[in-house]
């Protein structure tokens, strides 16, 4: 184990655990899993805590369920088990996970409330997602409802339900009506954030348990932050 795995999984946010699912408040910065830069992903570092808690000789298994962007904070759930991650895998697929994120905004939507609708197209040389209004060819459908929840100093504090899991899809929708997320420079945001993160926000999860059928409803603290801070 290197030195940032360890110092990381002393860290960790666990939000639920059993022996089946774990559930991680992700900070902004953590990959979910491994990528071409070679850093230590959460996926590994949960590997660690779960072999240092349970004194687990060998391997330890863990299934990544779903992932959100290197810069977003907040909820991620892992299995722990191989009939969890199959059952999960169902459950996510066929949208049966209700996702609610939070996110900063400078400009005020038209609405105070309404239902976003695009056409995504995914460049993946430049790992950014494109909004258009009308489908075009290889664009998949993109749905989120959004509302205000607070007017801060200089900014808004919007509450958006998920309605589809596209590549990028809250910060390329809400670029498409003129509202970019504080700190998201890829998507139209006049300045980053001082440690590379964007004000998006994976607040609550809410599914049914993939083995005891249970109801879970986690809720993901906000990192600390004066414009986090602010929103509560």
């Amino acid at each position: 184990m290197d030195k940032r795995t360890k110092t990381n999984s002393q860290n960790l946010q666990v939000l639920y655990e059993d022996n089946h699912i774990i559930a991680i408040n992700k900070r902004p910065g953590d990959i979910v899993q491994g990528d071409k830069t070679g850093d230590v992903p959460l996926s590994e570092i949960v590997k660690q805590y779960i072999k240092k808690k349970y004194n687990k000789p060998g391997k330890v298994f863990l299934g990544v369920v779903h992932r959100i962007d290197r810069p977003t904070s907040g909820i991620v759930i892992f299995a722990r088990t191989s009939k969890a991650l199959s059952r999960l895998n169902e459950i996510f697929s066929q949208k049966l996970a209700k996702k609610t994120y939070w996110a900063i905004i400078k400009n005020k939507p038209d609405s105070e409330r309404s239902t976003l609708e695009h056409w995504l197209v995914r460049n993946t040389r430049q790992n950014k997602s494109y909004a258009h209004i009308k489908e075009v060819p290889n664009s998949k459908k993109a749905i989120l409802d959004y509302q205000i929840l607070k007017k801060l100093n200089n900014y808004y504090l919007l509450e958006i339900d998920l309605k589809t899991g596209r590549h990028h899809q809250i910060r390329a929708q809400l670029a498409a009506i003129n509202c970019p997320i504080k700190g998201d420079l890829k998507y139209g945001f006049d300045r980053s954030n001082k440690n590379g993160s964007i004000h998006l926000h994976a607040r609550n999860l809410e599914f049914l348990h993939p083995v005891g059928k249970k109801p879970i409803i986690l809720l993901a603290p906000t990192s600390e932050d004066p414009i986090w801070d602010a929103c509560s």
